[in-house]
Parts: C-alpha cells; structure tokens; sequence
C-alpha cells in the first residue's frame, strides 16, 4: 500500500468454524493477520470477476513443461504465441533436465484470447503440463 492510501476498518460477523478456518489459513499459509489473509482473498476475487467479464485486458503467465526431444514442438509452441491475437511479453526458458524444458510465457490481451493459447499449447503433443496463472489489474 501507498502512504496516501487511506485503510478503513469494518468488522465482519462469521459463524465460529468459518472464522477458525480463516485462523488455520493465516498460521498455515504465513499470514501475518486475518485482514492481510483477507485482502488477498478479495483480491483473488476480483482477478476471478476481471477474466470472467472478458471485456478488459488482463495478464497470465503460461507454465509449461515439454519434452524438448518430441519433434517440431518448439517451432510448434513459438508458432502458436505468432499466431495468436494475445501479446506474448516476455518468454523464459528454462532446461529441467535431458528430455524436460520448463518455459514461462507472460503473456497480456483479453480473457478468452488467452485461454485459447494456453489450450492450444497446452494440447500439443510432448507438451506434459501447462498451467495459466491468471492476474488482472486491480486498484488496489
């Protein structure tokens, strides 16, 4: 947070288990408070409400891993990001070991267009896992 930004506090009535949930979350996940457990909830939100509005742009990051001996995938993968009407940002390629690449791809356009690169790269034969990670942006 800015130091001009102003914090408001405003209580919340939960039923006892939601709230000793909420407790668990905060010591497991290395909260320092409820309240910072609670802005990242209600920003993770509003991230979910950003891409299923589909109107604005928003950003992801594309994880894949790949069998980089599987032929042509690599041309394949890089034909897929020239292609597609999604702005590929930024590209880091990472070798796991002998057969396995590891390549982050951030990438920035609207919601659906997005999802079909990842589905496109992510269907294509050697390609072994592809996770998008979806961000939008917030003001906050």
């Amino acid at each position: 947070m800015s130091k001009t930004e102003e914090t408001i506090r405003f209580s919340v009535s939960l039923p006892r288990p939601l709230l000793e949930e909420i407790d668990q979350r905060v010591v497991g996940k290395g909260y320092a408070s409820r309240s910072e457990l609670v802005r990242d909830l209600i920003r993770e939100r509003l991230v979910a409400d950003a891409w299923a509005c589909g109107t604005e742009e928003v950003a992801g990051v594309l994880t894949i891993v790949y069998d980089h001996h599987q032929r042509d995938l690599t041309q394949q993968i890089v034909d897929v990001q020239h292609r597609d009407f999604v702005h590929v940002i930024a590209t880091t390629h990472v070798h796991v070991d002998h057969h396995n690449c590891l390549e982050v791809i951030i990438l920035r356009g609207r919601p659906a267009e997005i999802e079909r690169l990842s589905l496109e790269i992510g269907g294509l034969r050697g390609v072994r896992l592809a996770k998008l990670t979806q961000t939008a942006r917030l003001a906050l």
